[in-house]
């Protein structure tokens, strides 16, 4: 393996992991010899610091990751503030209606009842810190159920998910763009007109007696 292509699969699986990687699982990723990769990693660096950029190799204990430089922290920031900060989509508010009435819920459990594909809806539902993953389903597969967050209850000026009002009814009918009952504005930590818009009809009739059972640690905070 030339020096070139060693650098590249370093870099490539550094990367990749996205989490701090120890050196004899480096060596057994990329066949090269554990003495070696020290080296490799020193010249990756020099690279990325003679061309200005703003990655860099930290090396913690026996591990190494790759990372952002510290300077230019205030621009990630920055980035993931403003994404962080968003209002909510039409069907971001439709699914968190779903989950907040119905948790814990899967995301299959959000796709049946929305009818459309919500994977990217939750996963930004979590970025925003309105749900957390709540356990697994004991089912083949185990898939992820969530639930809401003390960041949704002082969004929505609530105290526990037992002041949810009421629903005016379950039909089972999908929920209307009209008919959402939360109002997320994305910049405020509470919300005072939030319980009255919550009290529109949501979550389209599903209950969560139809996921199968929860495996958590505290499975009292995975009830209904």
């Amino acid at each position: 393996m030339e020096i070139k292509e060693k650098l590249g699969a370093v870099e490539a699986v550094l990367f990749a992991s996205g989490e701090p990687i120890e050196l004899y699982r480096l060596s057994q990723a990329t066949g090269i010899d554990v003495g070696t990769l020290p080296q490799l990693i020193r010249l990756l660096n020099e690279r990325y610091e003679d061309c200005g950029s703003g990655i860099t190799i930290k090396k913690l204990d026996s591990s190494y990751q790759m990372c952002t430089r510290e300077e230019f922290a205030p621009f990630i920031r920055a980035a993931l503030e403003t994404k962080k900060n968003t209002p909510l989509s039409n069907a971001a508010m439709e699914a968190l209606t779903i989950i907040a009435y119905n948790q814990p819920v899967s995301k299959s459990f959000v796709e049946n009842v929305r009818g459309v594909d919500s994977s990217s809806v939750v996963n930004n539902l979590v970025e925003k810190g309105l749900v957390e993953e709540a356990g697994r389903l004991d089912v083949p597969g185990k898939p992820i159920v969530y639930r809401t967050t003390s960041v949704f209850l002082r969004t929505f000026g609530l105290s526990s998910v037992a002041e949810l009002p009421p629903l005016s009814g379950r039909t089972g009918d999908p929920l209307e763009d009209d008919q959402l009952p939360l109002d997320f504005s994305g910049d405020t930590a509470e919300n005072t007109d939030s319980e009255e818009a919550i009290a529109e009809e949501a979550a389209a009739g599903e209950t969560v007696t139809g996921e199968a059972p929860v495996e958590s640690e505290d499975s009292s905070e995975l009830t209904e």
